[in-house]
């Protein structure tokens, strides 16, 4: 069995960032095993990390320049660029989780595609090139982020687990203190719940976050309940997303997280969802099911639908699980 199982003593587990959260170095932690057990622990846990000298800082640096940008656009100029079932990349303000609409602003990009590109991009050309720019650099940083993480599983060879930018997307978060829609709008959607953004899993294999100083994400860890993941300078944060947790046999989790209806100052995050290839079969690895696989297979393409048809209707049930797929 390929997977390590790592036995870490209650004087190692109090070296971890608050708690259990381990900060790594993503240029020096594939040769340091107190980074890898710090890092397979939280895998285990609540499936968060962070991440320092990622080497992508200046991009981040500007698309925090133009997502702010953006967002502080009169809201006519905003909705040019609403998404809809058929175009669904671009500006949203309405987006559900649990069947709850949550209190945020968000815009959706993808990789720029020559032969049928779907984004929708203000007219500021300075815009879309950092946007370009940060989603390039992402995908380099989340391949780099995945190798790692099958490092601490021991699959040194990967022949089974892989991202494709090209069915990864980026997402710009706004959480204002105050709902965006007017009244006449509150009364053809959801009402809102009580949290910025409700509790949920991303879809994905990972997810590489950026969040400003403001505070306000939290993860649901197995022995702490909810705790912060608390803003950290010049870092990135990283969360495992469901195809993960399937690949994995639950050794890993999809990280369960939520975020903090906002009381007196606004936020801004922006994740990079790391998704798998679009034929990919999500199943237990071989190596590390052995004979016992908790799911059976299904495809990503099946899996993403499903996600993203909660996202423009109230279906009257919780969005697809992985949960829907165990044996």
């Amino acid at each position: 069995m390929l997977l390590r199982m790592l036995s870490i003593s209650q004087k190692e587990q109090v070296t971890m960032n608050a708690p259990n959260v381990p900060i790594i170095n993503l240029e020096t932690a594939h040769n340091d095993q107190k980074q890898i057990k710090l890092l397979d622990l939280a895998c285990r846990d609540h499936g968060f990390f962070l991440l320092k000298n990622h080497g992508m800082q200046q991009e981040i640096d500007d698309m925090w320049k133009h997502s702010q940008w953006f967002f502080s656009q009169d809201r006519k100029e905003k909705l040019k660029l609403l998404r809809s079932e058929e175009i669904p990349l671009g500006f949203y303000d309405r987006e559900l989780t649990k069947q709850k609409r949550d209190l945020k602003e968000v815009f959706d990009f993808m990789e720029t595609r020559t032969d049928h590109d779907i984004n929708q991009w203000p007219e500021e050309i300075s815009f879309k090139n950092s946007m370009e720019d940060f989603f390039f650099k992402s995908s380099e940083v989340a391949n780099q982020t995945l190798d790692l993480i099958l490092s601490c599983l021991g699959l040194t060879e990967n022949n089974y687990v892989f991202g494709d930018s090209r069915t990864s997307n980026a997402r710009l978060n706004f959480y204002p203190i105050n709902d965006p829609l007017d009244n006449i709008e509150k009364d053809t959607v959801n009402e809102l719940g009580d949290m910025a953004l409700h509790h949920h899993t991303d879809p994905g294999i990972l997810t590489l976050l950026l969040q400003d100083m403001t505070g306000g994400l939290q993860a649901k860890s197995k022995e702490f309940g909810w705790i912060d993941i608390l803003p950290e300078e010049n870092s990135i944060v990283v969360n495992l997303g469901d195809a993960m947790q399937v690949w994995t046999n639950d050794n890993y989790v999809a990280a369960i997280h939520r975020v903090l209806k906002r009381t007196s100052e606004s936020r801004y995050s922006t994740p990079f969802f790391f998704n798998p290839k679009s034929e990919s079969i999500i199943e237990p690895i071989p190596e590390i099911a052995e004979s016992n696989p908790v799911y059976k297979s299904f495809t990503w393409k099946q899996y993403i639908r499903g996600r993203i048809d909660d996202n423009y209707q109230d279906l009257g049930q919780d969005d697809i699980q992985i949960s829907n797929f165990k044996i």
